[in-house]
């Protein structure tokens, strides 16, 4: 007890002390040492101290608190040590309420560091003195966070939370293996037999699947509380949730093993609600999004059905349409009729135009979409092309008159040929969609340039690059971000399926596409690569 006075008189700032459960009763009931606490405190030293704080010590706790600058709690310590500057002790057996009989001192700097950085270890993880005696006194289930590296211990804690359950369950796996492992170590007919004896515990599973799982899920869910949706692998973790008060969470290590020891890196465990409840709210997310995604493939199938059938039909009376009206026109002989049949032949082509879209977009959504390349010169394609559309611009209806445009064409690199191996209908529509949109969006009067070139990129590999520039109206800022998407359309003169198609036209000949406003605020230019030869 002098050596242990000693000590303490010798502290100059701070004390730090451990000791276990039955420590506090001998502080309180030795006047020598309350004596020298007393004395640091009054000195203006600091004193922090962590025991392991019980029902049965905890009169002792609180008198303790008077007494030290800081008091923590610490589970399963055993013994208890001292630091201050200058020294260290040391005590291995502590009897309650009684003085000490041995102890370790050392002044060693190497031992009083090595006794500084244990206390220091403690303290990190020791909780405050007051919070551990509330939950003493009113009987509260102390929140915690536990890692477990044990594969058994993991196991047996998810066999007895899934015992203990009594409203519901929640499991997120994170592979069709990670399911298969709890079936080989009988937490799936753990489950199964939760389903079939309690019929207030709702079971519900979220799982990537192969045969062997979704014949298991099947056979589970015939029983009306076991619930299922087969997910994509989305995470690294499978995740179980209990009533909304535990959780465990299990990192997935290497999922080609067959044991979970093999298989489970680190797992931690919670009754944190906070946590818990975080974990519930990923499973309710991802279940929601399942069965939304469920519905959108339904909805996605009927769409590209229905689509699919109406450009079909649209197809199949269109042709007679144009034919049948152009042979009526080309006997007539009066303007006015032939004007209003112009009419009608120019909106069935457009109406034509529209049906091949439609019908080459459920073609490519559908993976049924073939291209047949052939070695060909794009040159002579493109300038069919602008023919085409100057045959247009001169025949435009009578009744249409009053819109006519006048445009002129700029050629560049059509001296020589520009061969490419393609599909030569589906490149000839890319070309024809980003002239026609040219045309289209400018007012009355206008110019279109057209460059075709060959270019050698940085792997030696030849590439042919078409750019088309124009000086209408360009392109609207709303659009920029989704100019190749869907129905990406801010005009009268279609639904905005032209540049998508024709970017998947590109890409499908491993080539690239893209459109900017002209950097003079005039029009736009759309410029397309795809391999040469």
């Amino acid at each position: 007890m002098k050596k242990i006075n000693a000590f303490i008189r010798s502290t100059q700032t701070k004390m730090d002390i451990t000791f276990d459960y039955q420590g506090p009763s001998i502080l309180t009931t030795t006047p020598s040492y309350r004596d020298s606490y007393n004395d640091i405190i009054k000195k203006g030293c600091k004193i922090r101290c962590i025991t392991e704080i019980t029902p049965e010590n905890i009169s002792f706790c609180k008198e303790i608190i008077s007494l030290v600058t800081e008091l923590r709690h610490l589970d399963g310590l055993k013994g208890g040590l001292a630091i201050n500057e200058t020294e260290y002790m040391a005590a291995t057996l502590i009897q309650s309420m009684q003085p000490l009989t041995e102890v370790y001192w050392s002044n060693a700097v190497n031992v009083i560091e090595q006794g500084q950085y244990i206390f220091d270890t403690f303290w990190r993880n020791a909780i405050p003195a007051l919070r551990k005696i509330k939950e003493i006194e009113e009987s509260i289930i102390p929140e915690v966070i536990e890692s477990i590296n044990d594969p058994v211990e993991l196991q047996t804690k998810v066999v007895e939370l899934l015992r203990i359950a009594k409203e519901e369950i929640l499991v997120i796996f994170s592979t069709s293996n990670a399911f298969h492992r709890q079936e080989r170590t009988g937490s799936i007919q753990t489950l199964k037999e939760i389903g079939e004896t309690r019929h207030d515990v709702k079971i519900k599973v979220l799982t990537p699947k192969d045969e062997k799982v979704e014949e298991t899920c099947n056979e589970l869910a015939r029983n009306p509380n076991f619930h299922f949706r087969f997910m994509d692998p989305i995470s690294q973790v499978t995740i179980l949730v209990i009533d909304k008060r535990w959780s465990i969470v299990a990192e997935l290590r290497d999922d080609a093993k067959h044991t979970i020891a093999e298989a489970i890196g680190l797992a931690t465990y919670s009754n944190s609600i906070p946590t818990v409840l975080t974990y519930s709210a990923i499973f309710d997310v991802i279940w929601k999004q399942t069965e939304l995604y469920e519905q959108l493939k339904v909805q996605d199938r009927m769409q590209k059905e229905f689509i699919n059938a109406v450009a079909h039909d649209l197809r199949t009376p269109i042709t007679p349409i144009i034919g049948l009206t152009t042979l009526v026109k080309d006997k007539l002989k009066d303007e006015k009729q032939i004007g209003l049949l112009d009419v009608v032949i120019d909106n069935g082509k457009r109406l034509q135009s529209l049906s091949e879209n439609i019908l080459a977009l459920t073609m490519m959504e559908g993976n049924l979409f073939n291209i047949s390349k052939v070695i060909f010169d794009l040159n002579p394609v493109i300038l069919d092309i602008i023919n085409d559309c100057r045959i247009k611009l001169e025949k435009l209806p009578k009744f249409d008159r009053q819109f006519k445009k006048k445009i002129s064409f700029q050629l560049h690199g059509f001296d020589g040929k520009i061969m490419v191996n393609a599909d030569r209908h589906l490149i000839s529509k890319v070309v024809y969609n980003i002239i026609d949109n040219a045309i289209n969006f400018i007012i009355k009067e206008g110019l279109i340039s057209i460059f075709v070139e060959q270019k050698i990129d940085e792997d030696g590999k030849n590439n042919v690059v078409v750019l088309i520039k124009d000086n209408g109206e360009g392109i609207h800022p709303d659009l920029n971000s989704r100019l190749f998407s869907k129905f990406a359309c801010k005009s009268s003169y279609g639904i905005g399926l032209g540049l998508y198609i024709s970017k998947e036209i590109i890409q499908r000949h491993n080539g690239t596409i893209w459109g900017k406003n002209n950097q003079d605020g005039r029009g736009a230019t759309f410029s397309f690569k795809i391999p040469g030869i």
